[in-house]
Parts: structure tokens; sequence; C-alpha cells
């Protein structure tokens, strides 16, 4: 019988949530829905000196916000729970145990100081220190001294951890669905910590365990990770289980430059690299939601950073995404992140969006400002500068002059302003003030006849007709403009623009 598809995010609550780790949950939570499964979040907190309060808060609210609830998480749905780990660690103390008593890990005594000893002495002799097969019988562990002596250590209160016994002299040929056949020498290992006097365990162990106790189908996560497998497989053989498959993402890169994207990079060059804004003492890290990105939009470029469905297609919705989606179309190579490109995403969903949605987003920046409008004006305006905009926070500059005359004139475009422009202006005045329905369509036809009768040409015309009234030669059709504005604010903005100019 099939497995049942489980899979998991399990970010620490160290801190925000980086968009890698977006990635990660993004690509868990469509592999998920594809196949009927189950997506479920575990907090793994079991460093508690890197605890940072309200980090898992905002991990579920960035989840939230972006669409990808999981189905299983702290408080909903608790099949498997508690699902954080520092409410898990009674279960951590067995496990480990189990471990010591099949022979597979072992009590390890050194100090800090011991072991810094140790490395010392190897770097003078050119040499790198690694804790396994090598120097574990020469070190201070249960592996040499009597079962009685290390449980009266124990007793005694002496510090120790529990340290994997890893195996010898063996070749581990294992399988990875995005980079197919891995190969590890056993040899080259190190005897990883699982467990620390303190009574929490390492990740390794604690991570084994929940995803065993969680029955986690498969493991779909950082490219970081993919040292840590062979230990992680080695685990689940020294327990007796079936362990899951596993999958290891590429790494999210810098747009200039090599090396995995950092925060710095964001900070350097104006791009937030958290889903949403982070306050701290030292200040504020921007975020996807509060600089205006769509979730949607922020779902879709996040899905093409290191996978596609092998079409020229770029715009997915999270449902065709979800029926798309396929582990093995994931690439090897990490993805470059590319800042244009993600407001090109933005773009793409703002002008997909109802007109009356973001006359409804825009608003708030007009009454900032102290504008009253109708609604149904404001809508119209919406519907002529959208096209031109990645972000709602744009509209303003994109359309100010529909509410304000313009107090200034572009100083390149004022040159189309010649000797008989003025007069030209006074009879075009005298041509907008006949008319009397002051639509669009009408005032374009009634001036395009006045200058056909007249025989003037369209730019003596047209641009300083635009120039009076935005400031500028930009904006979308001038007639549109007219209406919008009305007739007496039409005329009065040709009368400054012949006084200014």
């Amino acid at each position: 019988m099939l497995k049942p598809i489980r899979v998991r995010f399990a970010p620490s609550p160290t801190g925000p949530l980086h968009i890698g780790g977006v990635r990660t949950a993004l690509f868990n939570y469509l592999f998920a829905k594809k196949n009927n499964g189950t997506f479920f979040l575990r907090i793994e907190d079991t460093d508690q000196n890197r605890f940072v309060a309200g980090a898992e808060e905002y991990i579920l609210e960035a989840l939230n916000w972006l669409g990808i609830a999981p189905d299983e998480t702290v408080g909903k749905n608790e099949k498997f729970g508690p699902y954080r780990q520092s409410e898990r660690k009674e279960l951590y103390q067995q496990y480990a145990n189990q471990l010591i008593n099949s022979g597979n890990a072992y009590y390890a005594f050194d100090t800090a100081e011991a072991l810094d000893a140790h490395r010392k002495q190897h770097e003078e002799q050119g040499k790198t220190f690694i804790y396994n097969h090598h120097n574990r019988e020469k070190l201070d562990t249960s592996l040499v001294i009597s079962k009685e002596e290390t449980e009266r250590r124990i007793a005694a209160g002496e510090e120790y951890v529990i340290r994997f016994k890893t195996p010898v002299n063996e070749t581990l040929h294992l399988h990875d669905i995005i980079r197919g056949d891995v190969k590890f020498e056993t040899n080259l290992l190190d005897d990883k910590v699982l467990f620390k006097s303190d009574g929490m365990p390492t990740y390794h162990l604690a991570n084994i365990v929940d995803d065993h106790l969680m029955e986690t189908s498969h493991v779909i996560r950082g490219e970081e990770w993919l040292p840590s497998m062979p230990l992680h497989v080695l685990l689940y053989r020294a327990f007796g289980w079936e362990a899951p498959e596993f999958a290891h993402l590429p790494l999210i890169l810098k747009p200039i430059g090599n090396g995995k994207l950092s925060k710095r990079d964001g900070d350097k060059m104006g791009f937030p690299v958290f889903p949403l804004e982070w306050k701290t003492e030292e200040g504020v890290s921007s975020g996807y939601r509060e600089k205006g990105f769509f979730p949607e939009a922020v779902v879709n470029f996040l899905a093409l950073l290191g996978w596609n469905d092998g079409t020229e297609k770029e715009l997915f919705s999270l449902e065709e995404l979800v029926q798309n989606f396929d582990l093995n179309r994931v690439h090897k190579a990490g993805a470059k992140f590319d800042p244009e490109k993600n407001k090109w995403f933005n773009h793409q969903y703002l002008i997909q969006q109802p007109d009356a949605d973001l006359a409804k987003a825009f608003s708030p920046i007009l009454t900032e400002k102290g504008i009253t409008i109708e609604e149904n004006k404001l809508i119209t305006i919406v519907s002529l500068i959208k096209e031109r905009a990645h972000f709602v926070s744009e509209f303003w500059e994109l359309s100010d002059y529909f509410f304000e005359a313009p107090s200034s004139y572009d100083e390149k475009a004022s040159k189309n302003w010649k000797e008989e422009t003025p007069a030209l202006m006074q009879n075009l005045i005298a041509v907008l003030d006949g008319i009397q329905d002051f639509t669009a369509s009408t005032i374009e036809t009634v001036v395009k006849e006045w200058m056909t009768a007249n025989e003037i040409g369209m730019g003596k015309i047209m641009q300083p007709f635009r120039l009076s009234l935005v400031g500028a030669l930009k904006g979308p059709h001038l007639f549109d403009i007219a209406e919008l504005i009305g007739k007496q604010e039409t005329i009065q903005r040709i009368q400054k623009a012949i006084a200014s100019l």
C-alpha cells in the first residue's frame, strides 16, 4: 500500500522568515496539494539560546498571507502534536537511550577546553580534527570507560553529550529526487552530537524522531542540508525505521555575483528578503507585504526560482502551480534572484485587479493628502494609469495632475512652447469654452475638426495642451484627462500655462 503523502516545513523561530525559507515552504505545500497529501508546520525550537520572541507568530502569519497555510500545526489539527519541539523533549531522551543501548551511540565527556586543545594540536601538524572513528576510543568516552564509571559520572552531574557512532568503511549510495544518486564515504563523516546534558536534543536527533513519529513521507529542504543526509539515513537505519524520500532544493543566489542571497543584498539593492516587515530595536527590515506586493505575485515568482513546467509560461495562479508542480522538474543549479523581474510579476497581478479594488487601495493615500473625490471618478482614473504602475504606492506620482494643477513644467517639454503657442492656446480656450457636452469623445471631435478647418498641425496644439494640463508630456489619453478634471479646470490650467510659459 502506498504511504500517504505527508510533508513538513520545519523552521527555527530565530528571527524573520527568509525568502529562501518561504520558497521551501511553498514547494512542500505544492507537492502536498498535488498529491492529495498533508502539509504541516513544525516549530524546531530546541536551541533555546537562539529563540526570538514573536518569530513563531511571524512564520504563521507569513504563510497565511501567502495563501499556503499548513493543514496541521501548533493549535490546528494536532494529529501528531505537540508541533513545537520544545514541548516534545521528554520523547528525545528515550530515543537517545535506545541508540546507546543498541550500540549506535555513546556518551562523550570531553570538555570544550580538551576539544580545543585537540584542534590546536591537529592544526599545528597541518591536519583537521574530526571527532570520529579515528579517535573516539582515545577520547573521554563511554567506549573506553566502564559502564559503572559512565553511570557514576552521569549521576555525579558531570556534563556529557551523546554522539552517534558512525559506521566505518562504508560507502552509502543514496537517492535524492532532485540530484539523483549521491555517494558518501562514512569514514569522512564525524560523530555528530545527538543529545546534550541539558536534556535537549540537537537538530539531527529531534528532526529524525519527529519526522518518523509524524509520518513524514518526503523531506523537501534546502541544499545546505545535503551534507546531513548520510547521517539522517544512518539514524533511520539505526532505529530500524524506513527513511523518507529526500529532495534538496537549489539555493537562491544573489542578484549579482556569487553566493546565497542574504539580507545584506536586499539592504544594499533596496529590495525585501522577508515576506513581512520585521521590527527590532536596531530598526525595521522591509517586507514584501508592506512594499505593496500582492501575495499571489510573491508565490508566482518564488515558484519559478528553481522550477518550471517545461514551457515558456510565466504567470501561474496557485491552483495552476499545484496542478503543474513536479519535483522532477526542479533544477539542481542555484537560481539567481532578480528584483526587477519580481516587480514585473507584481505589475502583471496589479493590472489584473478590479479597478474598484485598486481605487479602494489608493483612497487612503489621497485621504492623507486631504483630497476627496467621488468613487466612480477615482475608479476611472485608476483604470487609466494602472498599466504604468508596479505598485499602488506609485499611483499618486502617476496621477497627481488629476487632483492638482501642475506647479511647474518639464523643462525639456517646454521647448515645444513656441512664439505662436500663446495665441493658439487662446483660440483653443475659445473652442473648449463652446463645448456643452464636455466628454472625452466630444472634446476630441471638436478640437480635431477645428485644427483641420484651420490647417493647424497636431504637434502645435497637442503638446502644449498636454503640457498645460499635466506639466509634462506624460499620462494617458489627453481628452480623458480633460473630461475628468472638467471644463473650468482645463481652461484655467491653459491660462496658467500661457502666463507662466
